[in-house]
């Protein structure tokens, strides 16, 4: 029956561990093998050595960097057929499905050697007068990263080789289910050349890890974090140095602000509890002085025929008078006109071709009907 410890400092941990667990075998259902459960103690000592190989690789160049990320991915395909042997015995997966899984992490390894095009920084010069801006790339510290059981390969290998590549530290903690393939690729790493401290592996339950997680890792990335800011407030903030100039106070940040307020402060018992104060209702908040009622308008009242009287009369607009002239010559004036215009020749153009009738009213017929007096 195999048993899986922790990885701190490039080697297994030779502690004893309070709390055990199992690892099955997916296809059977029996126990193969049981696992080391990370307690406070084992996780000090892994960010403890993390922290102590955080400053010899972050000083390690590029180079050397990317000839152990090579080593390793060198390593990892010799040994995919092993490690996806450990993926299906402990997780379940077919052969295939893990192999799968090996590459798929594989070509994140892959990727990270060739880090060093992604840690430029750049510099611009005179971006205002007298003005210089530059920026650079610079590694964290220790990191750490909590991977699931489904993807036991893959999903870690999604964080530490891109983290360690940048020159930091890693902590990892996989699940308790399928241990035994992160372990394995701590060792390739060890193998390829990879510094003790640099990269540890704790396993532990959902319970243990939370505690754990809370009282020693997150206070440790938190110091480090207050540590790192206080690193790049060393020079004087170009804010601080316009509010000094103008003399003004500094600005706090929005957190301190809210927790200098009395009700913060009473919360933490620095000051005795004070009611909130509440707000009167909106009828008493109008701040507007009351005026006095606008005086009604004279009287304007007038009988009908007063107003009629005062009504001046429209002016009255006679109808348009029209004349219209007959005979042949105003039907001839009505035709150019309306040529000149565009407009079609309307009933009118044409009467003036009928015969006329005679005293009798009545009138020619035939072929001679139609044609126009004094025409042959």
């Amino acid at each position: 029956m195999k048993h899986c410890t922790h990885w701190i400092g490039g080697k297994p941990w030779d502690g004893a561990a309070g709390r055990h667990g199992d690892i099955y075998d997916p296809a059977t259902g029996q126990v193969t093998g049981t696992v080391d459960y990370a307690s406070t103690t084992v996780v000090g000592d892994a960010v403890a050595a993390a922290a102590k190989a955080f400053g010899g690789w972050r000083g390690t160049s590029l180079a050397k960097r990317t000839q152990i990320l090579f080593a390793f991915r060198e390593l990892v395909r010799a040994h995919q057929h092993e490690l996806a042997a450990l993926i299906s015995s402990e997780h379940g997966k077919v052969a295939s499905d893990a192999a799968g899984e090996v590459a798929r992490g594989l070509e994140v390894a892959e990727f990270a050697c060739g880090i060093g095009h992604l840690l430029k920084g750049g510099f611009s010069e005179n971006v205002s007068t007298g003005v210089d801006a530059y920026s650079i790339r610079q590694p964290l510290g220790v990191v750490a990263g909590i991977t699931p059981f489904n993807f036991p390969a893959m999903v870690p290998m999604w964080m530490y080789p891109i983290a360690i590549a940048c020159g930091n530290t890693f902590i990892l903690k996989p699940s308790e289910k399928d241990p035994s393939c992160p372990l394995r690729l701590a060792e390739l790493f060890t193998e390829a050349g990879l510094p003790d401290g640099v990269f540890n592996v704790i396993n532990g339950a959902q319970q243990a890890v939370g505690a754990v997680a809370r009282e020693e890792l997150v206070p440790h990335l938190l110091a480090q974090r207050r540590f790192r800011r206080q690193q790049l407030r060393r020079e004087q903030p170009l804010d601080q140095v316009v509010v000094a100039a103008v003399g003004l106070p500094p600005r706090q940040p929005a957190h301190a602000r809210d927790w200098a307020r009395p009700q913060h402060r009473a919360a933490r018992g620095s000051l005795p509890p004070q009611p909130t104060p509440r707000r009167a209702p909106l009828a008493l908040q109008d701040p507007r002085p009351e005026r006095a009622p606008r005086p009604a308008p004279p009287s304007t009242a007038r009988t009908p025929r007063e107003a009629a009287a005062s009504r001046t009369p429209a002016p009255v607009i006679p109808p348009p008078t029209t004349t219209r002239s007959t005979g042949p010559d105003a039907a001839a004036s009505s035709a150019r006109r309306r040529r000149s215009s565009g407009t079609a020749p309307v009933a009118s153009d044409v009467a003036p071709l009928m015969p006329r009738a005679d005293a009798a009213g009545r009138r020619p017929t035939g072929p001679r009907s139609c044609r126009r007096p004094g025409s042959r």
